[in-house]
């Protein structure tokens, strides 16, 4: 392709919004001018985790100023239930029991956000209850119900594996959750229209489902339903099927009373009401030989669910996916219980489970390390996928595009891990209070939702008369570049600079039936269908062309803002201007379906991953051995991402996962009272990374010579995800310094989040003290 348009693929441009985004002119949802009369909803939510509600005395919230209305389950039209499973186990206000601390019971509807808010904490409600399980242990020990289907994955023999294998060890590992801590909380607008019709501004990922989850609510057909999103202030999965609560209830409410409604909870409420990370206890046993070779693995992955299945089937199940990591284990069997608890149910969370079975997978490298006196990565390069016979993951997908073992190789050298871990043992032995760690971790991820039938994608491009392009489809923007990267792709197919290309809000009735922008895949599917849609016009105005100049096909030429017709060259905007006259369609819908997967659950075998992203990353960290205290001096990372589209929007993307996994890992505790509250709730109480905590160097670089084996748009990789996981090198990392106070002869199994706290008492543990 020729690269003088300025704006095509494999170009470094600015976010389409970055400019907004800095002077503070991106236009979010709070931000949409409001049309007169509108009134503003909130929740009011339960102060009991598990219990039956005895009795609701809402005469104080409905006679508090400015109140319009109160709804509770009995205003609800349709269904009651927002699940996105359809396990109809979500309830929008609750049935007359209630599952956790911070279950919406009703809502309020005020001339004011400020009067709804206030007049929601007046209300009156006694409950009988009973005590709640509120984590994994205690929900296993108390025999708690399973919210989904258990998946199991097995190859090979793993029981008698164990048994003859020279070496043994089994242990446990409680791996934390997360909130998304999205900049822009949940919020909804709903406007009402004719006969059925209802129109709904959503902060979502997913607008056909809260297109769905307001059908039903409403009871309407989805053809009633009108879904728009512009962009997000960040989603993470958080805004995946939590969004569908508060579109239902500003639905109802607009619905019922004629005007505009706004709901908008506050950041306390979002964080107790709204789903998070799947918090897991990962027991193992592995069996493995004195080279570190692993010859078998039995490991179960407890999730703390919540009280309803919401996602957590799924993310369970990826998090048996990854569990192999970048190893290849000859006989395995991995078990998922996604347990229910009485919290708010889990749910979406960038890198979907994947993070978790990575985690526990990373543990069991760390335990041989320790018990064999050896370095991990030793450990990892022992037991990396390779070639035939050691390729078979244990959902027995092939793996047939690893370049793990060179990207480690590479990142090895460039950040002289090996020198650098060498000064670290010799500063060790003399420093008696501050202690060094460095570690080198892989990523392996794959890509693709493992529900097949979201691997799809549509898109709407018009071209005008005028030239200008209009692109439409179904994946939405929270921050992460999409609309830009597909706008470069759809500029280079018509070989137009990309100020040309207008990118609209994604709407359902632009596109329908659209795919949650979620799994990594919002670039591989919508950059596809875009393209799809645009080729069809190109090829349109390339039969006119033909057949208005005689010429052959192959003399048709799109290039630098021009159409060349043989001899003659056209500005771009005068030959669309010429086809219009002669009445040629300019506008296109495109399609793709992702190829080559397939899955059965049931069976646990399968192609659930088109491919696999690779990276790596060394963190070399230093701890204070008499408080916990911890910085992050260094991280090196060589991440994976094909040939980039957007080689700056990738680097940004791979820099910001790395530093919201290592909050994960490292400084954001859910904590939980013994009643079921919520304690970590707000700024205050819940520790994000701070501009303070970001690697002292932070040096991120993109393998520059990766291709994607397999045909995705413009040969690139996925990055939302992937690199999330290269955070776990700062725990690992940690790990050796902890050890480091015993001589580097017992693993120290530190816990996520290793806070300060879990550092000391690791150390001390260790110290014997």
């Amino acid at each position: 392709m020729n690269k003088q348009i300025k704006g095509g693929t494999h170009q470094s441009i600015e976010h389409e919004s970055a400019h907004k985004h800095v002077s503070g002119r991106a236009e979010y949802l709070d931000d949409v001018i409001e049309p007169a009369g509108t009134l503003h909803a909130y929740l009011g939510l339960s102060t009991c985790a598990n219990g039956k509600i005895k009795s609701m005395d809402l005469d104080a919230v409905r006679k508090a100023p400015g109140i319009v209305d109160v709804l509770t389950k009995d205003d609800i039209p349709g269904e009651n239930d927002v699940s996105p499973t359809g396990l109809h186990d979500e309830p929008i206000f609750a049935r007359g029991e209630v599952h956790f601390y911070g279950q919406p019971l009703f809502a309020v509807v005020a001339k004011t956000r400020d009067q709804a808010r206030r007049a929601a904490h007046l209300a009156k409600v006694e409950y009988i209850s009973e005590a709640p399980l509120l984590d994994v242990k205690s929900a296993k020990a108390n025999g708690a119900e399973l919210v989904t289907k258990p998946l199991k994955l097995k190859r090979g023999d793993a029981v008698s594996a164990l048994e003859n294998a020279p070496m043994r060890i089994k242990g446990e590992m409680e791996i934390g959750g997360q909130d998304h801590f999205y900049l822009e909380g949940h919020i909804a607008m709903a406007i009402p229209g004719e006969d059925d019709e209802v129109t709904v501004f959503s902060s979502t990922q997913h607008p056909t489902e809260i297109q769905h989850m307001v059908g039903h609510a409403l009871g309407v057909s989805a053809n009633a339903v009108n879904v728009q999103v512009r962009r997000m202030g960040g989603g993470f999965g958080g805004k995946e099927t939590q969004g569908s609560l508060f579109a239902a209830v500003a639905a109802i409410a607009a619905k019922k009373h004629g005007a505009a409604v706004k709901i908008r909870p506050d950041r306390d409420d979002d964080m107790v009401a709204t789903g998070k990370r799947h918090d897991f206890v990962a027991s193992y046993d592995v069996g493995f030989d004195e080279a570190g070779k692993i010859h078998a693995i039995d490991a179960e992955f407890a999730a703390r669910c919540g009280f309803s299945a919401d996602l957590s089937g799924p993310v369970t199940d990826r998090a048996l996916f990854h569990a192999d990591h970048c190893y290849f284990i000859p006989n395995v069997e991995l078990r998922s219980q996604p347990l229910k608890t009485n919290t708010v149910s889990n749910t979406a969370f960038r890198g979907f489970g994947g993070p978790q079975g990575m985690l526990g997978g990373e543990r069991m490298i760390e335990e041989i390390a320790y018990a064999l006196g050896k370095d991990p990565l030793e450990i990892r390069r022992a037991n990396f996928y390779g070639g035939e016979g050691k390729n078979l993951t244990p959902y027995h997908q092939v793996v047939d595009d690893s370049i793990i073992e060179r990207i480690v190789d590479e990142l090895e050298a460039s950040a002289d891990y090996q020198e650098r871990r060498d000064a670290a043992l010799e500063f060790n032995k003399t420093s008696r209070v501050l202690k060094r760690g460095i570690a080198l971790t892989p990523v392996k991820f794959g890509i693709s939702f493992t529900a097949t039938w979201y691997n799809q994608a549509g898109a709407l491009v018009h071209v005008y008369s005028d030239g200008t392009i209009q692109l439409n489809h179904g994946g939405t923007e929270m921050g992460q570049g999409l609309y830009t990267k597909v706008a470069q792709v759809v500029a280079d197919e018509f070989q137009v600079d990309i100020s040309t290309i207008k990118v609209t809000a994604t709407r359902t009735d632009k596109v329908p039936n659209t795919s949650a922008t979620a799994a990594s895949s919002g670039t591989d599917l919508n950059g596809m269908a875009a393209a799809d849609a645009a080729q069809k016009i190109k090829q349109r105005l390339i039969d006119f062309a033909v057949g208005e100049y005689d010429v052959a096909p192959e003399k048709v030429r799109f290039e630098n803002n021009q159409v060349i017709v043989g001899e003659q060259a056209f500005s771009f905007a005068d030959f669309v201007k010429t086809a219009y006259m002669n009445r040629v369609q300019l506008s296109a819908t495109g399609f793709y379906k992702t190829p080559d997967i397939h899955w059965d659950r049931d069976a646990g075998k399968g192609t659930p991953f088109y491919y696999f992203a690779y990276g790596a990353a060394v963190s070399e960290v230093v701890i204070d051995t008499l408080t916990g205290e911890y910085f992050v001096e260094r991280v090196d990372v060589l991440h994976d991402v094909g040939r980039s589209i957007n080689e700056a929007i990738d680097k940004g993307q791979v820099e910001g996962a790395f530093v919201q996994g290592m909050g994960w890992l490292t400084t954001e505790e859910l904590w939980w009272s013994k009643d079921g509250q919520l304690k970590t709730h707000a700024p205050s109480t819940y520790k994000i990374p701070v501009a303070s905590d970001r690697p002292r160097q932070f040096n991120v670089n993109l393998v520059n010579w990766s291709e994607n084996k397999k045909r995705t748009i413009r040969r690139s990789k996925a990055v939302g995800e992937p690199p999330f996981m290269l955070a776990i090198s700062v725990l690992e990392a940690l790990s050796m310094a902890v050890a480091s106070v015993a001589d580097y002869k017992t693993c120290p199994k530190l816990d996520s989040p290793a806070t300060p706290e879990r550092i000391l008492m690791a150390v001390q543990r260790l110290k014997g003290e």
